[in-house]
This record gives structure tokens, sequence and C-alpha cells, in this order.
């Protein structure tokens, strides 16, 4: 028989944890608690039988109440989000950072003195200028170039870089500033005229360019050539073309007009090419604020007439995308 003081706490002990249950979505039945805490069983049975589903239900009750309130890590609420203080930022710092190969003429390279020159270091003076502040260079290693903009060791890429899907998807990218092709350069007085009078000659390519790819890509062009010599660098091709031991060199635009235009007495350039590509200048992509600026004085130098007059200084022709 169970004593007055049994019932008692068999009545507490029940309802205590049908409620508990209850609150839980009835992880326990009541044919459960039945049995844990039947009337037949003796009282220090009934207690030990409480105690256990009561230890149970708290530590379920606790790891459901953890992960009720436990917040997404990746949700973070809009207001959480950084701030674009990108341009304001480079203002109070009083100058931006050009990440750049410093051996690639014209567009940034060291003349004679040591001193870091070219078409692009030109346009990016202008263009800090017009923002009202002053442009730093920093000479990078150019594979690297897109993890030192992102680590913010730059603060964007100027230094003839083509516009590539992959690229954009790294980083944010200005509207195209320079279209560039891969031009074919001749001698001065030769009698090729155009990529169709290339048939049976030798023309001359830097190894690893691009050009490589562009002259292979037209395949009727190319299985009319006589031969395709690959020179490590561009001089030593244009060298080759000077002293007639090739008919003609196909080189990327900026590179050829550079040295057409220091040396034009030696070389001309065909209207025909071999495929057209564009240059922009690359940002983080956060950086809206700063792109918006930049693109704002590209576009004045674009209308005040100073790109063109960097272009021509370079190039010896206006050549920057209006």
């Amino acid at each position: 028989m169970v004593d007055a003081a049994g019932t008692k706490f068999y009545s507490l002990s029940r309802n205590l944890i049908t409620n508990l249950a209850t609150s839980m979505n009835n992880y326990f039945s009541a044919d459960i608690i039945d049995y844990m805490l039947d009337e037949r069983g003796t009282q220090e049975m009934k207690k030990k039988s409480f105690i256990i589903v009561l230890t149970v239900i708290l530590v379920l009750a606790l790891a459901l109440t953890g992960c009720a309130t436990q917040k997404p890590a990746d949700d973070p609420k809009p207001n959480d989000q950084a701030q674009d203080t990108s341009w304001d930022d480079i203002k109070a710092r009083g100058y931006f950072t050009v990440g750049l190969d410093d051996s690639f003429p014209p567009m940034g390279f060291r003349d004679e003195k040591g001193e870091i020159v070219g078409f692009d270091i030109d346009m990016a003076k202008k263009a800090a200028e017009k923002m009202g502040v002053e442009a730093k260079f920093q000479p990078v290693v150019w594979s690297g170039v897109i993890m030192e903009l992102n680590n913010k060791n730059i603060d964007l890429i100027w230094n003839g870089m083509t516009i590539t899907d992959e690229r954009k998807a790294a980083i944010a990218i200005t509207k195209p500033y320079l279209a560039n092709k891969q031009i074919i350069v001749v001698q001065k007085d030769s009698a090729i005229k155009t990529k169709a009078d290339l048939v049976g000659k030798r023309i001359a390519v830097q190894a690893g360019s691009s050009a490589v790819g562009a002259v292979k890509k037209d395949e009727a062009a190319f299985n009319s050539l006589k031969e395709m010599v690959e020179f490590p660098n561009n001089t030593e091709a244009l060298m080759d073309l000077a002293a007639g031991r090739v008919d003609a060199v196909v080189v990327d635009e900026v590179v050829g007009r550079y040295y057409v235009s220091m040396k034009a007495e030696l070389y001309s350039i065909l209207e025909d090419n071999f495929g057209e590509e564009e240059y922009g200048i690359g940002v983080r992509k956060s950086d809206e604020a700063f792109l918006a600026e930049l693109q704002k004085a590209l576009d004045t130098m674009n209308t005040d007439g100073s790109a063109k007059e960097i272009s021509e200084k370079w190039f010896g022709l206006d050549i920057v995308l209006k």
C-alpha cells in the first residue's frame, strides 16, 4: 500500500513531468510516464524514476533552448554590414596606391634614372589630380596582383590590365579606357600592306604572349605562313624585323606603337590586326564609392582632352576609348 506522503509525492511528480513533457512537444507520452511512475511500484522506485525522467527532460530542454536561440552566423542584419568608406578613406589619406608591373613599356617601366614612367603612370597621376589626391606606385608580381589588391596592399590595378570574365568575377573594373589589338608591324618600305600579304612569310612573336594564340586562332592566316618564329621578348623580334630576318612582327598594340613612335623611320603598322581586346582599371568589389570617383575622373579626362594628350605623347595618336 502507498502511504499519504508517497501518494502526494507521486501526484506532484506526475504533474511536473507531464507539464514538462507537454511543453517539449510530448517527447514523453502518458504511457511512458505511467510506466515510470506506476502506483504499483514502491515509493523508492518512483523517486528514482522521477529523477531519471526529470534529468532527461531537463537535458533535452536545455539543448532545444540553445538551438532555438542560436543565431545563424551567416545571416547578418543589414545594419551590421560595413559601410563603404573607400573614397573617404583615400581622401583622408591624401593618395591612392597603384599596383603595377614596372617592366611593361610603355604602360609602366623604369627610365634611365630608375624612375617609374609610362602611359598608365601619366594617366593615373592626371586622374589623381582631378580627384584632389596624389598617386603612388607600388611594383608587384603581376601573377599575384589581384591578391595584392584584395589584401589591401594596393588600392587599384592600373597597368594594361586586360578585362576578362575571370577578373570581373574577382574585382570591380572601370569602363574600358584603352582599346588594344594584336597589331602587325613591318618595315617602313615593306611590300606587305595587308594580312593577306603574309602568305609565305616569316613572322615574329614573343613567346608566351597573347600574340601567339591570336595568330594561331586565325587558322587561314596561320596555315599560310612560311614560319612563325618565337622570341624571348618583343625587342629582339623588332630588331630581327629591322635586320630583315623576319617579314613582320605581331605584337600587343601598346608595345608596338611605343616602339614605332620611337623609331618611325624603321617601322610601319598595318591596318589589319590579329584580334582586339580592352584594358580596364581594377579596384576591390567593396570599394564602390572609390570606383565611382575614379570613373568620374576618367570621364572628365576624356572630355577635356587630357587623356588624348597623354595618348599622343606615348603612342603618336589618340587610342583612348571615349
